[in-house]
This record gives structure tokens, sequence and C-alpha cells, in this order.
């Protein structure tokens, strides 16, 4: 099977511990019998020696290696991980069929001993915030092997070792996840239900998970950056303790490294207690075979634990963010004579509307402004509807230093408190931002479209604006919401004298309707959409700290700007395909993983769910029609929208001419055959490459000599930046509403059981989107019983009475119950943990506030 870009999960049991012997693990063509001689008295080795390349691209043709697969695969602990870290490229070998692991059977409604483990759990993790995760990825077991089938150095057929090996391992990138996260819903269960059975050969197929452990790494994505704590070494007598201190990264997903002595404060050794609470960043600099611990230097002090910037930094620096200034010789390439002005060759060049109703819908808060809008009625009763994007790559001249480093930081990188952007501020906020009342260069796409939102014409060209005003999202909404009366002048941003109020709101009131007919028809054509709930902040502007928050309200107006975006990413993929079938930049949407996917489908069955899982369109329709609109008909609709969330597969950047498949192409969730990104430069490296194709189609340029296999490492570097990116936005909502629950603290929210385990149970808290764990020996019951009929589990709580002359209260908790959580701070920074309350039979169900995503193209 050849496949492009297909995803593989490969998935090891929860907390297993880091320190792990070498069970079932074979001997590898890289394990020479003299390696074996040399080591005799010498420390038993925990870890494999990787295989060279020669043996992995010798034992990938004889078939030892893998090189595809349609299912799921174990990779069985930290051993058969080898050493490879979160998002590491790496070559796998399937182990012998009779180390396969076995799906066990449900077993009915008897007691699941054994099948959560909280101490080991705890232990490895401690207490820590569950955050929203990137689809399909952290919600998943401990390490998953993500097999991105990357042919694009297979049509040449020859090139280095490492081409060799990157075609025929197909890219297979870990995805370590962290310890602690026992999945408790029983779609994403298959973990606890595995063990290894001694007669495989009567076993169905489906029951049998083939196990592969890591032989080599092809590339080490993981920035081997880790923040954390520096501690003394337990032995005060050994030899080690003279030379190391032990550093432990806050993220589990990282080994303990051994730091020397000499890289620590001076003081660390007599005054460890004084360093308790500092936060350190470290790098692995080795791992050796016969340790469990990594070996590292110490690069910085950051400062205080469970402060924000702190905390940011040490993010930042995990996930290989580049937060620097930009050198001077990127400076350099920025015009120099400012205030800048637009050069007048350029207005012979390009269409000008600086004459036209033109203006933008962004965030209130947003100085980088990529899109405007415009539209005006035409005399046959049809519109002309334009979308305007800045014109970015004027000013990044292709192989220019500024490119360069565009190139590498790939995508700008939204924190709570700040942006990192991926080009200078003067780019960013002045002169590529489309800022009201000023000369802009813009790329255009111009329809002419009938009040049904059918495309008459379309128009692609390089364009100069002037935008008459900027709208935020809530001024945009105002104006939807009072369709027969104008907007005052009060409440609204200056408007430029050449155009009115009245014309803005008329402009606004036509592209509303126009974007409902159009979103209308996407989910009649199949698309799908998960919205989940997402958390905003308000800050001090003191302090920085957060006052408050609240789930971020998805409206009209933020969908207006999202279907006429979604409009142009599509005629541009069509308009730069059809001119460059080989070098075009795309985006696809795998499907959803197919064993998740099944097992999902079974459980909605059980309970009783009439889902159809047959397509996108179809599970959208299902979810719509499936709930009503009664506070808990809601709660159930954001439970079962998470469980959807986690079979999905994150969208991909691809160069079209590494796909021999046209059906590879497809974007599941927008249900369309081509996309891209062309909308968003400012902030997005693979849009500023879309807008170069764009130009080259339209005759501006000359096509650039790019080969698809060098548009394929550009687009993959895309994805790990993008894919980064969204783990920090992650970490950093995470940061700071830690920091909201200790200052704000102890919080109260509804809540929605998530999954259930035998001494615990997840929930989702309605209030703040945040998803928490419940854990049975931290309440005052007298008694919980677990049951489990087929994948419908059930916990029943027995509560300790108040008074002693009161009978016990018992409580039922299944998947879809609704709760009250109490959320307050623990003594470790960061750290909060949930309390269930007591329940009231006839407490109300408390307000439920509708909770859309902020990012206007969450589904793309």
């Amino acid at each position: 099977m050849s496949h492009p870009d297909y995803r593989l999960n490969l998935a090891t049991p929860r907390g297993v511990s880091s320190v792990v012997g070498p069970y079932g693990v074979g001997v590898s063509p890289g394990d020479k019998k003299s390696k074996n001689k040399s080591t005799r008295g010498k420390k038993k080795s925990i870890f494999e020696t990787y295989m060279s390349k020669e043996d992995v691209s010798e034992g990938l043709k004889r078939g030892m290696l893998i090189q595809d697969g349609d299912r799921d695969i174990f990779i069985d602990g930290v051993v058969a991980r080898n050493r490879a870290l979160n998002g590491d490229l790496v070559a796998v070998r399937l182990l012998p069929e009779e180390q396969w692991k076995v799906i066990k059977p449900e077993s009915g409604d008897k007691e699941t001993e054994g099948a959560y483990e909280p101490e080991s759990a705890e232990e490895l993790c401690g207490s820590h915030v569950l955050q929203p995760s990137p689809k399909g990825c952290c919600d998943s077991p401990d390490v998953i092997i993500e097999a991105q089938f990357d042919d694009s150095d297979s049509e040449d057929g020859h090139g280095s070792t490492q081409n060799a090996l990157l075609d025929g391992v197909k890219k297979l990138a870990v995805c370590v996840h962290e310890k602690g996260k026992e999945e408790a819903g029983a779609p994403a269960t298959q973990d606890k239900s595995t063990s290894v059975a001694p007669d495989r050969r009567a076993l169905p197929e489906k029951l049998l998970q083939r196990s592969a452990k890591v032989v080599y790494i092809v590339e080490k994505k993981h920035s081997r950056a880790a923040a954390g704590f520096l501690k003394l070494l337990a032995d005060k007598n050994s030899e080690l303790f003279r030379k190391y201190a032990l550093f432990s990264p806050s993220d589990h997903r990282v080994p303990r490294i051994y730091v020397p002595l000499k890289d620590c404060p001076q003081d660390f050794v007599t005054q460890p207690q004084d360093y308790a609470n500092t936060l350190f960043i470290c790098r692995i600099v080795d791992w050796k075979e016969d340790s469990s611990f990594a070996l590292g230097q110490l690069a910085k002090s950051l400062g205080q634990a469970g402060e924000i910037e702190p905390e940011t930094e040490g993010i930042l620096t995990e996930y290989g963010v580049d937060f620097s200034d930009f050198s001077s010789e990127v400076l350099e390439c920025l015009p120099q004579g400012l205030p800048w002005t637009i050069p007048p060759e350029e207005f012979s060049k390009r269409r000008d509307l600086r004459k036209d109703c033109v203006f933008t819908i962004d965030p209130s808060t947003a100085r980088d402004l990529d899109d405007a809008l415009s539209c005006k009625p035409l005399a046959d009763g049809s519109y002309e509807v334009g979308v305007h994007i800045a014109d970015v790559s004027y000013f990044v001249p292709e192989g220019s230093e500024l490119d360069k480093v565009a190139a590498e930081r790939a995508t700008s990188v939204y924190l709570v408190q700040k942006v990192v952007p991926m080009l200078p501020r003067l780019l960013c906020e002045e002169l590529c931002s489309l800022n009201p009342m000023t000369d802009k260069l813009t790329f255009s796409v111009i329809w002419v479209l009938t009040p049904e939102g059918k495309i008459l014409s379309e128009w692609f060209g390089r364009t100069i604006i002037h935008s008459c005003t900027k709208l935020s999202y809530d001024h945009a909404q105002r104006i939807i919401e009072s369709p027969t009366r104008t907007v005052p002048e009060t409440t609204l941003p200056p408007i430029s004298p050449e155009h009115t109020i009245e014309e803005v709101h008329q402009a606004i009131l036509t592209l509303h309707r126009i974007a409902q007919e159009l979103r209308k028809q996407r989910f009649l054509d199949g698309a799908l959409r998960l919205d989940q709930l997402k958390l905003a902040f308000t800050l001090d502007h003191k302090t920085g700290l957060p006052q408050g928050c609240h789930i971020y309200e998805y409206r009209d107006s933020n969908k207006l700007v999202e279907e006429f975006m979604l409009l142009a990413n599509m005629a541009v993929a069509h308009k730069i395909h059809r001119a460059f079938p080989k070098q075009a930049l795309l985006r696809r949407h795998p499907p959803p993983q197919t064993k998740m996917l099944s097992d999902l489908e079974e459980f909605c069955d059980q309970m009783g769910l009439p889902v159809d899982f047959s397509s996108a369109g179809a599970l959208n329709k299902s979810l719509t029609k499936l709930f009503g609109d009664d506070k808990y008909s809601l709660a159930r609709k954001e439970v079962l929208t998470n469980m959807c969330s986690r079979p999905m597969q994150m969208a991909l950047y691809f160069c079209s001419g590494v796909l021999e498949d046209r059906e590879q192409f497809q974007h599941y969730a927008l249900n369309v055959p081509l996309y891209t990104h062309f909308t968003s430069p400012i902030r997005r490296f693979a849009d500023i490459i879309v807008h170069r194709l764009l130009a080259t189609a339209l005759g501006y340029r000359e096509l650039p000599d790019m080969e698809p296999s060098v548009l394929q490492k550009q687009a993959d570097h895309c994805n790990d930046r993008r894919m980064a990116s969204s783990r920090v936005q992650e970490l950093s909502t995470g940061l700071f509403f830690a920091i909201m629950v200790k200052e704000s603290g102890p919080l109260e929210s509804e809540a929605v059981v998530l999954g259930v385990l035998s001494q615990a149970f997840d929930v989702l808290l309605l209030r703040y989107g945040v998803q928490k764990r419940v854990y049975c020996n931290a309440l005052p019951l007298r008694s919980h019983h677990f049951q489990k009929a087929g994948k419908k589990p059930k916990l029943t709580l027995v509560w300790e009475p108040e008074d002693v002359e009161q009978e016990p209260v018992q409580q039922v908790i299944t998947i879809f119950s609704l709760v009250e959580v109490v959320l307050q701070a623990e003594a470790t920074a960061l750290k909060y943990s949930a309390i269930l309350r007591q329940p009231d039979p006839e407490g109300p169900l408390g307000p439920q506030e509708a909770a859309c995503d902020k990012d206007r193209e969450q589904q793309d």
C-alpha cells in the first residue's frame, strides 16, 4: 500500500514507568556479536543500539521494517520507544506475532480490577491541567506513531542515503503523550482492555494489535529542551552525586536528565532548597543505552515557577518557538525610508480599488489585519464581492534573509498575553496590515455573486485598497442585529469621509445574507464543523494577571468572515492547481482514524445515540439533529462533539506533485476536493508561498525553480510548526487558567461527564471549557462501585453523610451525567484539583453558554 501522508497510530499502555527493563525486545540487525562480547561485565543495556542508516535501508528492502499499514500499532513502553521523543521521525520494526497485543472483548458487568492505576499514574504525573488537545493527538494513548507516508523522494528514485530512508521509512513520527492521562471515555480505552494472550492463532484478526519497536531515529524533531526543576541525587555516597544533579522536566514525556554540577548555581549543592521553586531550561545532549536518564546541559534559569513570563518562556523553548529579536540582517530587508509610500509604478501594475467601500472585520485587539472585504450592488441585482489580502510577498523577497527567517518560523504564535510574530512588527502591524484610511498593497479575489451566493464570474489580481474603517466582530454583529435601522455613529469606529455609515451598514448586511446562503450550501454539500468550548481571558493591564475568563462566542459576524475566507481559499486552490498540477501547495484533511472511529461508533450504538459516521456530512447532520436546545441536550452535545474530535486527524499542507491519488487531496471536514491557505500571509508562511504561486499563475512573475520534493519539505516544516504553535497556545491557556484558579479560586462550575473509570471520572466544565479528572479517593465517600456493560461504564458513589443520623446519599456517574465541580489550587505551582460537590437532587441545572471556536478557520 502506498499512501502518502497516511497517519498510523502506534500506542502503548499508560502508567508505564520510565525505568523499565528490556522486555519483549528482539535483537536488531544493527546489534553485532562483537558488541555483545565487548559489553560483558559492563552495565546492562536498557535500550537497543540503533540500526545504521544502511541497515535500515536494507531492512526496508527486505520487508523487516514497517512501510505501510492501515490499522493501529502498539509501541509497548519506553524501552520499545528506544529514546525517541515526541514528534521524532523514526523507523520501526514489527515484533514477532507472538509478542503482539491481544485486545480483550468487553467483560460485561464485572468489576474491572486493575483497569485504572491512580497511585502509579499520580506518582508519574502529579495532578495537572487536562488541556484541550490538538485533534487526534493528546487524547490518545502514551505513544503514537504517525506514519506520514511521504513519497516526495520516490519520484527521482535516487539520492542520498538519508533521502532513501525518508522514502522507505515513510516518515514515522513518534508522538509521546503525557503520562497519567488515562482515557476515561469508552471510545478511547483500547489500552485498558489489552493483554498478552498465549494462543493467537485462534483469535479473530480484529482482536490482534500489531506491535513494534523503534530501531532508528530518522530526524530528531523534538527540541530536546525542557523546562523543569533541579534536585540533588538521592544517594549522597554515589560517584554520580559528586558530579551530577538531577533535572526533573515538567513535561513527564521527557526523561529525567543528569546535569553536570558545574552547570548549576554555585550554591546549589549546599542550598538546594533555595532553588526548589526555580524553573530552569535544560537541553538533552546524549542518552546512553545503559541509562534510564539522559545527559544534559543546563541552559538558563527562567525564574520562579508559577509566574507568567518564566512559564511562558519555558513553553516556547520546549516547543522550539523562535522568540528572539530579528537580526540586523533581517531588518535590513525592510524598507528603510519611513514613512513608506507605495511606489508610483505599482499603480500602473495593479487594479485601483481605493474608491471602493472596503473594510476589515477582526477581533478588537488585532493588530495584524490580513484581510478586508468589499461588496457593492450591480444593476442586474447581483453583487461584486471582494476578498482583499495583504500582499506580504511584495515585502518579502524570495531568498532574502527575511524570507529565510519567515520560512523557519513558519507561523506566528498566539499566546494569551502576546504574539510571537513570524515577521518583524514593522510589516505585521504597519506596512502589510490593512489599517484604515491608508493606501495598501493587496492580492484580491473578486466575484460577481447572485444573492444566493452562486458565482457568476471570478477575478484574481494584485490591487491597491484604501480601507474605510476597522470594524471588530462586535461592531459587525451589532450591524447584523440591526437590519432595519442604522447603528449610531458613536458606537462605531471612525469611517473615512468618502463613505457613509449607511454604505458600510448595507454592505455588511448583504455579505451576511450571502454568507448564510454559502454556509447553508456548504453543509448541504457535506461539510462538518466540530465546535468545542474555547476560553478567553480578560487581563489586568498593570499586572498582566487574569482578572476573569469566559467562553468565546462564535457569532454571525465570525461566520460572515469565515465563509468568504473559505471561498477565497478554495478559489485560489483551484487556480494554482490548474496552473501547476505538480507544484501547487495545497491543504488536505485525511479522514478520521479508522480504529478510533469504529470504537466511537460502537459506543454510540450502545448508548442509544443514532450517529451516522459514514461521512463528514452525515456526522454533521447527526450532531445537528440529535440534540435539542434545552440545557441538558446542549451539555450532552458538548461531550459527543469532544468525543468525535478525538479520531480526527490534523489537516496538512502538501505539494500536489508528491501525491498520485487525487482522492488524497480531499479535505474531509470541508468535504471539498481542493483547498489551500491564501488569506493569512502575515501570520502563515504557507500563504506567502501560495501568493507567489498565484502571482506566477497570473503572469506577474516567473515560476521559481522548485522541485516538488523541495516544496514538500517546506510543507512538512509548516505542518510541524503549526502543530507546535497549536500546542503552545493550549499550554498558554492552561497556564493562565491555572493562575486564575490560584488567584480567584475556588471556582465552581457545572460539568458534564466525559468518561468513567473504576476509581475516577473525567468532566468537561461548561463554564470554562476545561477538562479535568475527579478522583474518588479525594471525596468523602463511604464506598464506590464500578460496573461496565459493554462500552457503557457506571460508577456508583455512596457519600458519607454529613450528619450521623442521615442516610448516605447514593450518586450514579455515567457518561453525560451533569454534576457540580469545584476547582481549587494545590500547594504546587500551577496545580489544581477538581472536587465533586455532593449532589442536591432538587438543584436546578445552571446556565450554559453557547460556545464556538475563536479561530475563523478552525476546521480548515
